[in-house]
């Protein structure tokens, strides 16, 4: 004799207190749902130098707004500010750096990566993931500690 007992169109195994899933069988539904996951990123952007604190503002506002519509957040925002660059890039020897950190999911980085291409004021940009089990990046080694250099350091 099989009392099967349904819970809201489940079966209900009457011990632990869960309700089973449907096994596949004729007749049953599988449901599949796609599971997308924020992911951390970092985004570094060289703007031209010339540019007013307005205009900055308003790359920044404009990420973050893209950011919003697409379900994810701008988590920080770091202005560096002028540097001079490392080789000329369009007879530019001087940019404003801009680094900010996001969550967002890994469709909506094309997106991003297209409006930042088209904003006019961005000379360069570079979007990179970051590892999932850091919360915050790796801090730099100070001025005065050594830094450690291939097999050939010893303690």
């Amino acid at each position: 004799m099989n009392d099967a007992v349904v819970v809201g169109g489940l079966p209900y195994d009457g011990q632990s207190g869960l309700t089973l899933p449907p096994t596949g069988g004729p007749g049953s539904r599988r449901v599949q749902r796609e599971v997308t996951q924020m992911r951390p990123y970092e985004i570094v952007v060289i703007l031209d130098a010339h540019l007013e604190e307005a205009a900055v503002q308003a790359v920044i506002n404009r990420t973050g707004e893209l950011l919003g519509a697409s379900g994810g957040q701008l988590t920080r925002a770091d202005k560096w500010g002028k540097r001079r660059l490392a080789y000329e890039i369009d007879h530019r020897s001087e940019g404003y750096y801009l680094l900010m950190e996001v969550s967002v999911e890994p469709d909506a980085v094309s997106e991003l990566d297209r409006s930042l291409r088209l904003t006019e004021g961005v000379v360069r940009h570079k979007i990179v993931r970051m590892p999932e089990h850091s919360g915050a990046r790796a801090s730099r080694p100070r001025a005065d500690e050594p830094a450690l250099a291939g097999p050939e350091h010893t303690e």
